[in-house]
């Protein structure tokens, strides 16, 4: 299982690198038009925003997975190392349930502007795929988030989990 969910985090965050790779290169030829014919790509703002928050939302469950976000020790420096591990696993309880929070009201706000037929401004593209794409990398950073606090709270090696202890990578 623990595999299975590195694998797919992994899968994710490549994804996620490739539509941040095509921001990037639809931005860099908005701005070369834009410097040449003094024409950009029609829609290149409401693509780059739409872009950036799917890549940051197929990222983040990678990010959770290696444990990659910011912790602030200053106050457990000192503290046991199995007091620690509990309020690291009650830290991931609570970004879970932050994670979960977020998958569930992008969910419910694609459906919400899927109805009213909302579109961006120049392009028109429908509002609700941007939001629909967001759900699945929150859903599962929410469920790494869990295994993450299982771990913790039944005091195993999360390095099992990143792929540390096999040297694995993804």
């Amino acid at each position: 299982m623990r595999l299975l969910l590195r694998k797919i985090t992994w899968l994710f965050a490549v994804l996620g690198g490739l539509v941040a790779l095509a921001v990037g290169v639809m931005t860099v030829a908005s701005v070369s038009l834009r410097f040449f014919t003094t024409q950009p790509i029609q829609g290149d703002v409401e693509m780059v925003q739409m872009g950036v928050a799917v890549a940051i939302s197929l990222c983040i469950a990678w990010c959770q997975l290696r444990g990659a976000n910011i912790i602030v020790d200053f106050f457990t420096q000192n503290a046991s190392a199995r007091t620690t591990r509990w309020l690291d696993g009650l830290g991931c309880v609570l970004i879970a349930v932050m994670y979960g929070l977020l998958a569930w009201r992008t969910t419910i706000g694609a459906f919400a502007v899927h109805e009213v037929n909302e579109t961006t401004m120049t392009l028109e593209l429908p509002m609700w795929w941007a939001y629909a794409s967001l759900a699945p990398g929150l859903m599962l950073a929410a469920l790494v988030a869990l295994v993450q606090a299982w771990l913790h709270f039944t005091g195993q090696d999360l390095q099992t989990l990143q792929g540390e202890r096999q040297g694995e990578f993804a």
